[in-house]
């Protein structure tokens, strides 16, 4: 990585770059001052013209591009034929392309199992030909993540991007207040316009990607709108048609359910466990007010969802559930692998999952059809709620770290992801081979895409990584681009869309953020409320414990500091809402 040397003349070009570039912010007293002290107009700031001949004619709706045409889209920053489908115009700022010299950036990412070698993926060769900037990405090896951030925190030797920054002790502040990151406040406006208009153009986005005290750290992945609901109920058609019952919406209607199920041959019903929370998924428990963890109450409060009235009422029943063998036996320890086993056998006949994972594992690998089922109510009239909402946040963020060589470039490279160009190629991958561009300049993946017919025999749930950016710092179009959503036939975006407008989710607490000293107590107080938590309510559903045994364990995690912990979430709400 970099050398010692090299990181004390850096550090001295940050603080000249920091001390020529204009301050963004002073403190307005109402959210319009904020938005506008916080970014300020980049009219002043020297811009090239892109001078781009409209090419629209030749790619709009061409469903068998020459080669030429394959290179205009592809070896050009040219956006000309792209439309803009959202409420607010995509950036088209490519002014710092391409970077001048040999540029190269080191970026730290996790791992992803679909992505053998970041250094090879088709997207990331793309994006160096048209930004000049090119990218040595460090991955640890799958499941050593955690190890691997740490020991590379502690050595001090840091590249000059971490993707998942929030990693740090304490979170993304606290490695800005420590020094291994940098606070990018004072150089968004100059050196990344794209994702400085793309995140001051709607009020939510700006709100979700600013800390407390008005910094920018860095660069977040943000949705052009609030995402759809991605987890939930879901039903094997085979199993409501032959127990003959409709879908369930009542707590009492789904033991009904359950019970005939099993009786008709689905000898354990309920995937009950997930590798998402494991029995915590704020589904069957949510029914009872006893979300998995915070919630905003009926007084937009924070409050703590294992403490609430109705937590004993819930382990009965599910105590009960357990017994009747309504659930899978290896509910609290099946991994994803085995979970999937299960789904796909004649065992099972619900899973609480997501429609998107379904599809690939039931209706394409298997054809088992299913349908979903909004989150279950304790009594008929009760609205169906979940404590899930996206705030337009997607993806994960990017730190820029205070050992970057070439800060102007670091973010030059991040702030591609933010223009039009950016959302294309990050979202759908490579023109001609992976997607087309419609009549309107939206860009679709046609039937014989690489996505759907990979030459290598991967299926989409795993080609949805290999040939564009599923989580990344950037403009998610997870609606359009989600290849599982917008498959021919494919009904999992219609689910998503259908939990999302069917139920409440006024009691999801927003992104917010804490302090160093709150983030250390915080997450020291919540591992090990989590902790207490996870034994009792386990113990509790298999019937090792009585029910009567919540009593103690509430009493545990009060004298733990559960009352400590609610008043610092509190405490980050108020300063969020003042943001």
């Amino acid at each position: 990585m970099k050398n010692t040397s090299k990181r004390i003349l850096h550090l001295l070009l940050v603080a000249i770059l920091v001390m020529v570039t204009v301050t963004a912010c002073s403190g307005g007293d109402n959210k319009a001052d904020k938005a506008s002290n916080e970014s300020k107009n980049t009219e002043n700031v020297p811009k090239k013209e892109n001078n781009f001949a409209d090419i629209s004619q030749d790619i709009r709706g061409n469903t068998a591009p020459t080669q030429e045409q394959i290179d205009q889209v592809n070896l050009s920053l040219n956006d000309t034929y792209l439309g803009d489908p959202f409420d607010e115009v995509i950036p088209s700022d490519y002014s710092a392309y391409p970077v001048e010299g040999d540029v190269t950036l080191e970026v730290w990412m996790p791992a992803n199992s679909d992505i053998p070698d970041m250094n090879k993926h088709a997207i990331q060769k793309q994006v160096e030909k048209l930004t000049g900037i090119k990218v040595n990405f460090i991955t640890p090896p799958i499941g050593q993540e955690a190890d691997a951030f740490t020991l590379m925190i502690s050595s001090g030797d840091l590249p000059d991007i971490i993707i998942g920054p929030g990693r740090y002790p304490g979170g993304f502040e606290a490695g800005v207040n420590d020094g291994a990151y940098l606070d990018l406040t004072d150089l968004m406006d100059k050196h990344a316009p794209n994702y400085t208009a793309w995140r001051n153009s709607d009020e939510m986005r700006r709100k979700t990607t600013v800390t407390d005290n008005g910094k920018l750290l860095g660069f977040y992945g943000i949705a052009p709108y609030s995402e759809w609901t991605w987890f939930g109920m879901l039903i094997k058609q085979e199993a409501l048609d032959k127990t003959g019952l409709d879908v369930p919406n009542t707590i009492d209607e789904w033991h009904t359910f359950l019970t005939k199920a099993k009786e008709v041959g689905f000898t354990e019903p309920l995937n009950y466990g997930s590798n998402y929370g494991q029995i915590f998924t704020g589904i069957l428990n949510g029914a009872y007010g006893v979300w998995d963890w915070t919630f905003l109450d009926g007084d937009g409060k924070v409050a703590w969802g294992p403490a609430q009235p109705k937590a004993k009422e819930y382990l009965a029943t599910m105590q009960q559930w357990n017994k009747e063998g309504l659930l899978n036996r290896d509910w609290a320890t099946a991994d994803f692998n085995q979970r999937m086993a299960s789904a796909v056998s004649s065992k099972t006949a619900v899973m609480m999952d997501s429609p998107d994972t379904m599809w690939s594992y039931w209706k394409q690998q298997n054809d088992i059809d299913f349908v979903g089922a909004l989150n279950p109510i304790l009594n008929e009239g009760d609205k169906s709620g979940t404590t899930y909402r996206n705030f337009k946040r997607a993806g994960i963020e990017a730190a820029i770290t205070t050992q970057a060589e070439n800060v102007e470039a670091a973010m030059a490279w991040l702030d591609f992801n933010f223009s039009k160009k950016g959302w294309e190629i990050l979202n759908y991958g490579e023109y001609g081979t992976v997607h087309l561009i419609d009549e309107a300049g939206m860009p679709y993946y046609p039937a014989d895409s690489y996505i759907y017919k990979d030459p290598d025999g991967q299926p989409v749930s795993v080609a949805l990584n290999k040939y564009r950016r599923h989580a990344w710092p950037s403009i998610r179009d997870e609606h359009n681009s989600n290849p599982l959503i917008v498959a021919e036939g494919s009904y999992s975006g219609d689910i998503r869309e259908y939990w999302t407008e069917n139920m409440d989710a006024s009691m999801a607490p927003p992104p917010i953020s804490f302090t160093k000293e709150e983030a250390s107590r915080e997450a020291e107080l919540g591992n090990q409320l989590s902790t207490l938590r996870g034994e009792y309510f386990a113990k509790i559903i298999k019937g090792e414990l009585p029910v009567d045994a919540y009593d103690k364990f509430l009493t545990e995690a009060k004298k733990m500091g559960l009352d400590e912990f609610l008043s610092i979430h509190q405490a980050a709400l108020d300063r969020y809402n003042e943001r």
